[in-house]
C-alpha cells in the first residue's frame, strides 16, 4: 500500500469514527459551530444557510475530496463544480478561508476521533491538502 492509499484509508476511518460518535451536537454541526466562530467573514458567508441540506453536501465532499488524491474521475468533477461554485465570480471564497476551514475541521476531528494522533492529524492533511490546494488554485 502506497502513502497516499494509507493516508486515504487512515482519513477515512477517522472519519467514520467522528461520524458514529454520538456526542452533541454530532461531528458536522460541530464542525459548522466552530467554522462559524473563526471568523465575521465566514458568519457573514453562511447568513441564509440551510444548515441540514450543507451538512449532506459536506459528508459527500470530504468523501470526494479523499477520492480525488487517487485521481479518480467522479471526484475530480466534483471538485471542479465546487471550485466554480466556491469562484471569486459566485461565491467568492476567497482562498485564506481554505486555512479557517481546515484548523475548524481538524478541531473537532480532535473532539469527535477518540484515536486521533499525530498520524491521524497528516492523514487529513495530506487528503484534504490536494483538494483545498485545487481549490485555491482555481479562485
Amino acid at each position: 500500500m502506497d502513502n497516499i492509499e494509507q493516508h486515504a484509508e487512515q482519513f477515512n476511518d477517522s472519519y467514520e469514527r467522528c461520524i458514529e460518535n454520538p456526542k452533541p451536537p454530532g461531528f458536522l454541526h460541530r464542525f459548522y459551530e466552530i467554522f462559524l466562530s473563526s471568523s465575521e467573514e465566514v458568519a457573514a458567508k453562511f447568513k441564509n444557510t440551510d444548515f441540514e441540506r450543507q451538512t449532506r453536501v459536506l459528508k459527500a465532499s470530504l468523501y470526494y475530496m479523499m477520492l480525488s488524491c487517487n485521481g479518480s474521475p467522479a471526484a475530480m468533477a466534483h471538485l471542479q463544480r465546487l471550485a466554480r461554485l466556491h469562484s471569486r465570480k459566485q461565491l467568492d471564497i476567497r482562498p485564506e478561508l481554505y486555512d479557517l476551514w481546515l484548523t475548524s475541521l481538524l478541531q473537532t476531528v480532535r473532539e469527535y476521533d477518540p484515536r486521533f494522533g499525530q498520524q491521524t492529524e497528516v492523514a487529513w492533511r495530506h487528503v484534504l491538502g490536494y483538494g483545498i490546494a485545487f481549490m485555491k488554485s482555481r479562485y
